[in-house]
């Protein structure tokens, strides 16, 4: 039996109300779906303008700090997969799960042929077994999350938006309280190689990886297209899977470059993970916000000339 399953949309100045109920449902382990169409801040920022503005918000923006899932996706064909993907994560996890999109992606019409897409398979969410007592928090051995009760099961569930016990009801252990919030920390970081969405394009004879996300990855793939087979071919790798942060993967894509150039249509929100886990590589960063999507050019010369 598929269990309720909850999608909402909004803008960058709305995921901002949204930052009490986000920490509610990270803490009460609510699966649930946000899709932010990004646009220029602060603020309420150019209403008509896109940005990747709200990349550090979505990780870092509920009070605990503690992990989401972030999901990037390019074209609406992304937007169509990576959403049922966000949908499996979320009941799997018992997480929120954010679609990072764009202003420029949602208002960018185009055609999907939903006969040949390639749709993950949907899963349905993990039901507790009846064979002892219902406590809503308690995980079984080799279980990282919670199991559900079927919507409309006689047993009530009760819980309290402050930290609680395996029952739902607060408490002030420590060492309830503790084994709680690495649970909730471990569940998505522990896991995140099993859900690292991306697409790499590589480049013979090329030293230099250019890695970006969204819709910047367009700009992105007219360059990686112009230099393959020229006196500068760049590879590219373009990121699906933001937060959290899928470093074994990137690690090994980047494992024979020299160079790695980083783009994203910020100042600069991604590049400091960029940053922590190549620290032997030479990494360069363009960052732009100003209202303008990224264009190709802009690319081409960061990556010539430096």
């Amino acid at each position: 039996m598929a269990g309720l399953k909850a999608m909402t949309a909004t803008s960058g100045p709305g995921i901002s109300l949204y930052s009490e109920q986000i920490s509610f449902a990270v803490g009460s382990e609510i699966p649930i779906v946000i899709v932010d169409v990004q646009r220029l801040g602060p603020s309420t920022g150019s209403a008509t303008r896109g940005a990747d503005g709200d990349v550090n918000f979505l990780r870092w923006g509920n009070s605990g700090g503690l992990p989401v899932v972030v999901l990037a996706p390019v074209d609406v064909t992304d937007c169509f997969a990576l959403t049922i993907h966000a949908f499996n994560l979320a009941e799997r996890f018992r997480c929120p799960v954010f679609i990072a999109s764009n202003k420029e992606i949602a208002m960018t019409r185009e055609s999907v042929n939903q006969d040949t897409l390639e749709k993950p398979k949907i899963a349905d969410r993990r039901r507790a077994a009846g064979d002892r007592a219902f406590l809503p928090f308690e995980v079984r051995a080799n279980q990282s999350v919670p199991d559900f009760l079927p919507i409309g099961h006689k047993v009530p569930v009760r819980q309290t938006s402050s930290t609680h016990g395996t029952d739902g009801y607060i408490t002030t252990d420590q060492i309830q309280i503790s084994r709680t919030q690495n649970r909730l920390k471990a569940k998505l970081e522990a896991a995140v190689a099993e859900f690292s969405f991306y697409e790499m394009l590589p480049a013979e004879k090329s030293e230099t990886l250019l890695i970006c996300y969204g819709v910047t990855a367009r700009a992105a793939k007219a360059v990686y297209r112009e230099l393959k087979n020229s006196a500068h071919p760049v590879s590219l790798l373009i990121l699906k899977t933001l937060w959290p942060v899928p470093q074994q993967m990137i690690q090994r894509a980047a494992k024979d470059f020299k160079r790695v150039v980083v783009v994203e249509m910020n100042l600069g929100q991604y590049v400091g993970e960029i940053y922590r886990i190549l620290a032997d590589k030479h990494i360069d960063f363009y960052g732009q916000m100003d209202g303008r999507l990224i264009t190709p050019l802009r690319i081409k010369e960061k990556i010539i000339d430096g």
